[in-house]
Order: C-alpha cells, then sequence, then structure tokens
C-alpha cells in the first residue's frame, strides 16, 4: 500500500448518462445498504471500498430519485454528501444531475481579485420572496449600483425555511426553500452574465445539530477538541483523512459544478487541525489545481479574528496560501470612531490613530498588547499586498449579533453614514457592503432559526442571551426570539430606495464612490506602501499615489470643520472628485473649492469626506 499519496475520493452521488454512482465514507460500518424510495422502492447492497469507503453503480437511476442509506441495519438516513433534500434535513436525499443544467458562461473567467467590490446578502431576506429567483431580478439593480461580486451567506440545507446558513447539516446540498441546486446555478449563470462574481460562504468549522447524522456514519468528528458546539469536526484525529477528503471534495463540487468564482471560508480561527499539512493549505493547493485545469482563477477568502497573516503567506513562507482574509480591525476601528462605543472589542479602539494605522497596516493590532485581550496580539501585515484584506463597516456578523440587529443607518446621522461608506470604499482594501446599507436601510438584521425541535430553539435563545451580555446588558431587556417568524420578517430589506429624498442621495453617492475606485488609476495599486497617513485632532488624511497620479482623501470625524492643506509637494493643482457634504447628495452645502493648489489651505466640513485628485 501506497502511505505517500492523499486519498481523494468522490463522495456522494455522481449521475452520468443514465447510471449513477453511489460512492459513501463511511469507515467503521459492517455493511452499508442503499434504499430507493422514490419513485420505486429497492434496497442495494454498496461493496467495501479501500479507507472506508463503500460504493456502488445502479443503472437506470437518474435523477430525481430519493434514497437513504442504511448502516449496520440502523435504519435510513440521508447521504452525508447529499446534493438535495427536497423534504427538509431528516427526509430522503435527492440524485441530482449536475449536468442538467445548460451553462450560458462560456466566456466567464472570473475578474482580478483586486477588482472585487463586494456586496454580502442573505437570500432568505434580502427580496421579500427570498430565492435565488428573486435576487436575479435584482441584478440589474447590483449593476447600477457597481458592485463586481456578490457574496451569498451559505445555502448549504439547513433545518426549517429560515437560517442565516451556518446551521447548516448538509454542505454539498443547497437549501430547497431557495431555489435548490438547479436556481443556484442559475443565480450563478445570470451573474456571470452581468459582469458579476459570485463568492460563497461555507462552514468547515461545525455543522449544525439538527439533522445531523454524520456520527452515526464514522468519525467526522473527534472529542480531542471542544467548541462552542461541542466536539470539533476531526481534520486531525485517527481517520480524518477520510473528513479531510470530504470538506476538499465540497470546496471543489462548488467550483466545479455551481461555476462559484470564490469560497469564504467561515471562522477558520475555530478549526483545530495540527495536521502537518493544515486543512488550509490542503484546501488552496486542491484550489490551484483545479484553477489550473480549468483555466481561470478561483479564490479562498478566510474569516480570521487572530490577525494572523498564516492563512494568506506563500506555503515557501510558512503560510497555508489562501487568496485574502478579512480584517476585523479595521471594521472595529471606524466603528469605534463613529459610534462611540466601548464595549466589548470596541474598548481597543475609538481614536482616529487606530483608523489611520488600520488604512496602513489593516490590522492596529499587528503584535501589539491588546488591553481587551490582555496580551500581545496579531502579525505584521508588512509583506502583505492591501488586496489581500476585506474591509467593511457592517456585515452580517456585526449588525446580526448586536441585540437588536441595528445598522449603522440608525446608530449615526445621516452625514456620517456618507463618511462610513467614503472611509470603506476608498480604502486599499477590498470593500464589502452589506445589503441595504447603500441606501441606508432600517430594517434590522436579526439572527433567526427555524429548528424543528422545542428544545433547540429555546437552547439558541438562551444561548444568545448569554453570549453577547457582555456587549449589551447595562441596556437591559431580552433578545428577539430566534424561532419567532416575526423576528425573520423583521429583518426583510424594504428595498425601498424613494422612501425618503436621502435614500436615492445616499445611494447615488455610492455609486458615485464605486465609479471612482473603479476609474481612478490609484486604486489599481494594491501596495500599502502607496499610501501615507496624517492625522490632526479629528481629521484623517490620506495620500495615496500611483505613478504620476496623486489622490487626497480628508476624512472629518470630529463635529466641528477641520482646515487642513494640500502637500506644497505636489507639482500641479488637483480636482475635487467628491465632497459628501455637497447638496447633490443631500448635504449641509460644500466648503472646499473645486480645484486646489499645492499649500492652499482649505476646510473640511464635520462629518465629511473630500477627494481631490490630480486627474
Amino acid at each position: 500500500m501506497d502511505h505517500t499519496m492523499s486519498i481523494r475520493k468522490p463522495v456522494g452521488v455522481e449521475h452520468i448518462s443514465n447510471k449513477c454512482n453511489f460512492s459513501l465514507w463511511a469507515p467503521l460500518a459492517q455493511e452499508v445498504w442503499l434504499e430507493l424510495v422514490e419513485p420505486d422502492h429497492a434496497r442495494f447492497r454498496l461493496n467495501r471500498a479501500d479507507h472506508g469507503y463503500w460504493s456502488l453503480s445502479l443503472d437506470n437511476v437518474g435523477p430525481g430519485t430519493r434514497y437513504f442509506y442504511n448502516i449496520d441495519e440502523s435504519g435510513p438516513r440521508p447521504d452525508p454528501a447529499s446534493r438535495s433534500q427536497p423534504s427538509g434535513v431528516h427526509g430522503p436525499s435527492e440524485v441530482v444531475g449536475m449536468d442538467q443544467y445548460r451553462w450560458n458562461d462560456e466566456d466567464w473567467n472570473n475578474i482580478p481579485l483586486d477588482t472585487y467590490i463586494v456586496y454580502e446578502l442573505h437570500t432568505g431576506t434580502f427580496t421579500p420572496g427570498g430565492t435565488f429567483e428573486d435576487i436575479i431580478t435584482k441584478l440589474d439593480y447590483l449593476a447600477r449600483l457597481g458592485v463586481t461580486a456578490i457574496e451569498l451567506m451559505p445555502v448549504s440545507s439547513f433545518p426549517g425555511g429560515r437560517n442565516w446558513g451556518y446551521d447548516g447539516v448538509y454542505p454539498f446540498a443547497v437549501q430547497d426553500s431557495y431555489g435548490g441546486p438547479y436556481g443556484l446555478m442559475k443565480l450563478v449563470d445570470h451573474c456571470h452574465s452581468a459582469g458579476i462574481a459570485v463568492i460563497l460562504d461555507v462552514v468547515y468549522n461545525h455543522l449544525g445539530p439538527e439533522g445531523n447524522y454524520l456520527e452515526q456514519y464514522g468519525p467526522y468528528f473527534t472529542s480531542r477538541y471542544q467548541t462552542p458546539w461541542g466536539k470539533a469536526v476531526n481534520f486531525d484525529d485517527r481517520y480524518s483523512d477520510g473528513f479531510r477528503n470530504y470538506v476538499v471534495q465540497n470546496a471543489l463540487m462548488w467550483f466545479r459544478d455551481f461555476h462559484i468564482d470564490a469560497l469564504r471560508l467561515d471562522a477558520v480561527h475555530a478549526i483545530y487541525d495540527f495536521s502537518a499539512m493544515h486543512i488550509m493549505q490542503e484546501l488552496a493547493e486542491e484550489t490551484a489545481m483545479i484553477s489550473r485545469k480549468k483555466d481561470r482563477p478561483f479564490y479562498l477568502i478566510a474569516e480570521s479574528d487572530l490577525n494572523n497573516t498564516r492563512y494568506i503567506n506563500p506555503v515557501t513562507q510558512g503560510g497555508y496560501g489562501l487568496d485574502a482574509q478579512w480584517s476585523d480591525d479595521f471594521h472595529h476601528a471606524l466603528h469605534a470612531l463613529v459610534t462611540g462605543e466601548k464595549n466589548g472589542y470596541y474598548a481597543d479602539f475609538g481614536h482616529v490613530a487606530d483608523l489611520a494605522k488600520a488604512f496602513s497596516s489593516a490590522f492596529v493590532y499587528d503584535g501589539i498588547y491588546s488591553d481587551y485581550r490582555k496580551r500581545t496580539f496579531g502579525s505584521s501585515t508588512a509583506q502583505n499586498p492591501a488586496s489581500q484584506f476585506v474591509v467593511c463597516s457592517q456585515n452580517h456578523d456585526q449588525v446580526g449579533n448586536r441585540r437588536l440587529g441595528d445598522r449603522m443607518s440608525t446608530l449615526v446621522d445621516f452625514e456620517t453614514l456618507k463618511l462610513v461608506a467614503g472611509t470603506v470604499i476608498t480604502s486599499p482594501f477590498l470593500p464589502l457592503i452589506f445589503m441595504g446599507e447603500e441606501y441606508g436601510e432600517t430594517n434590522p438584521f436579526l439572527y433567526f432559526v427555524s429548528h424543528n425541535d422545542a428544545r433547540l430553539n429555546r437552547l439558541v435563545k438562551e444561548g444568545r442571551q448569554k453570549e453577547f451580555s457582555g456587549f449589551y446588558n447595562e441596556e437591559g431587556g431580552q433578545v428577539p426570539d430566534p424561532a419567532d417568524e416575526e423576528t425573520f420578517r423583521k429583518s426583510v430589506l424594504s428595498l425601498d430606495i424613494n422612501h425618503n429624498d436621502k435614500a436615492p442621495a445616499l445611494f447615488g453617492f455610492y455609486r458615485a464612490l464605486i465609479s471612482l475606485r473603479k476609474n481612478q488609476p490609484v486604486f489599481s495599486r494594491a501596495d500599502k506602501q502607496s499610501i501615507s497617513t496624517a492625522v490632526a485632532g479629528k481629521l484623517l488624511t490620506v495620500h495615496r499615489r500611483e505613478q504620476a497620479n496623486s489622490l487626497w482623501c480628508f476624512y472629518n470625524f470630529g463635529k466641528e470643520p477641520s482646515a487642513t492643506a494640500i502637500s506644497q509637494r505636489e507639482q500641479s493643482s488637483l480636482v475635487k472628485k467628491i465632497d459628501s457634504s455637497s447638496q447633490e447628495w443631500k448635504g449641509p452645502g460644500t466648503t472646499t473649492p473645486e480645484t486646489v493648489s499645492p499649500g492652499e489651505k482649505i476646510t473640511i466640513n464635520s462629518n465629511s469626506i473630500v477627494i481631490y485628485s490630480t486627474s
């Protein structure tokens, strides 16, 4: 036996012509039965293969066939690698013909990662209908806004019809109430036709509790580590090769069969893996191989709160080789500065200098002492280009993990909303917009579930109350019941950009910022060395240069106007590109000239952003 080869086996059901190939990892099973339940009832014994896999090929079994597995006569259970669960997480799995959908994106080759302007959305609450088909009807709206990529919160099958998606229990199956696998394929196809890339949020650090039958199939989990969700998924214990393959095959499926352009890897800091090759590196190497095979890039973007560049550093430098990761510090620095909040991890932030450092380094805590954590925290980003970091002012976690799910639009005034938007979109990093912020949505985004088990619903409610008490215990009150359908209904976007005169102005302002980012040569340079920052009171000045092109951004976070000047080292006059206080954007009126000479003094209005450029 060759012990040097990585074990790569297909899992789930592969439908080819009129034949189905069934493959299952169940290393401790003595026998495995396939039980077909629709359209005809039949029972077949699977064949044992190497490394704990079982397989069977059947003729005349096509898409739509529903089936269970039965391990050692323990009872029928859904396929751990099911592609579809039309009757819910406890029902039979369904055969999906991945080759049945006819794609129209032959000319799509993805776009460079440094051109991603991301719009994060939750399928169930982005529109009243809450389906992939409904998202398609809004692609013209998103194209008009100017975003270049959408990020879908997890769509893998979860219990009930309402969930953020992080309670998914069938990583390979697409939630039926959203439109199922073919609905997702159609959405991706239409996005590509509109010139929009698709990022899918995937969860490899845990699985949800309800409908989770994985332990009945084998050692998909390990008791070596304990997590907030119980046992850890098994990346480095005995039999871990099978689960690692399960995860790798899942990632490859999204790229290959669904034409997904990038995966957002949820909470990689919660993955326990002390193998010689970390699962993140393994995923990166497999992604690189399929990118070469398909002759177009696929990307991996990590969510991590560790401020650790190991995830994105090259393997030759001891890293895992992922393409990008989120920067929580940028969000925290901006949020604490404009809201004044000091609870929880915001205690480490709140000064303009924090934001200035975030602009130049992505991480504020890059190997310095964190008073909140009571320890030195983070690593240097000096060798990492800006295009390796995703930043935002709002996202599903930062909004939904507030007691009342309140958005920035309910925390600050209108002028500050524009300032915040400008800060994110003109940063050197990859900007992310959370659905609805572009017009100042005031509906909350709350945490919601719809477990069939009343006990689970109660535990979720109690857990949410306890988890966030450190942030909101001074406010009193209860967390809205996640299982109450009204909690979900309150979270659906209004998508009404004409409900007052400020909403369309804010939308137009976002469009102008995105257009500026796309068309200014300065933004094409992703290295942080081209950026210099200066802080004077509440005024942050950011200067960026690309060859002869120079860009000056002034961010006044103060309640009073602030006087400043363009450096005398500039060789020519500069032209104003944006002033958020302009009446065009329903502001109080601009005080800055259309052109300014080097050394000339200008006054930046309170809570505003002003941008000048040489071209």
